[in-house]
């Protein structure tokens, strides 16, 4: 473990937490519906991010495990480390962190995540940190905009979805059509789906709590080639030997 046990991890004020994740996240975006932000401290000095808060769309994934109660979980939006820490560091601090909520917040029942196996990795520390892995899908959630931004179906609105015209405006924003749904408005703009794979994984800080989807073997990654490890395609295997 190493200096890893020395890592002090805290809450700290979104503001702090949004910069940072802007700077080291590999999508350069903060999640606006994380509410809950722990920073991983070595040496005094601010070297990682977690920040937790609410699914873009709740109301879907209550279900997951059985007899949720609207702020019995929370979703892990985003995190983000630099290249200070040392190893094991992530799932350390996912630790700590989930010990932090269990104590502080013991309504919280379990965290919900999905890894980005398009742009990042297929879940490497979620593994690490005991989670369980719920789901495989290839991707038709992010696309890749003509200008080479890269949004989400969900978060579409926030960027794409206000101005309602048909064409790109001076900015470089699209205009959505009047009653367009937003697979047609991708489609007409040249947008395309990123390569790759969304995977879900659940931590239960309840070890009661009971997961009410089928839990996946890890080896079920390699099988649908899945594996993705900073951005290349890779499988577990060969990934363990690389290590």
């Amino acid at each position: 473990m190493g200096r890893a046990k020395e890592i002090i991890v805290k809450v700290i004020p979104s503001k702090i937490a949004n910069e940072f994740v802007k700077k080291h996240h590999y999508s350069g975006k903060y999640c606006r519906t994380s509410t809950l932000h722990f920073g991983c401290f070595l040496d005094d000095k601010l070297h990682g991010v977690m920040s937790f808060g609410n699914p873009m769309n709740k109301s879907k994934v209550l279900g997951l495990v059985k007899n949720t109660n609207w702020n019995e979980m929370l979703e892990l939006n985003r995190m983000a480390f630099d290249d200070y820490l040392p190893k094991y560091s992530e799932s350390r601090c996912l630790s700590i962190a989930f010990k932090l909520i269990k104590k502080n917040a013991p309504q919280i029942k379990w965290i919900l995540s999905f890894s980005d196996g398009c742009q990042s990795g297929d879940g490497t520390i979620y593994r690490a940190t005991g989670f369980y892995l719920t789901q495989i899908n290839v991707n038709k959630s992010i696309w890749e905009m003509p200008n080479g931004d890269k949004v989400a179906s969900l978060v579409f609105g926030l960027k794409y979805g206000d101005d309602i015209t048909a064409k790109t405006n001076p900015n470089g924003r699209y205009g959505k059509k009047v009653n367009e749904s937003v697979g047609d408005f991708f489609k007409r703009v040249g947008a395309t789906p990123l390569e790759g794979f969304q995977l879900r994984y659940i931590y239960l800080i309840d070890k009661t709590c009971k997961i009410t989807v089928p839990i996946l073997p890890f080896s079920k990654i390699d099988e649908m080639g899945a594996g993705m490890y900073k951005g290349e395609k890779i499988t577990i295997a060969e990934r363990k030997e690389k290590d």
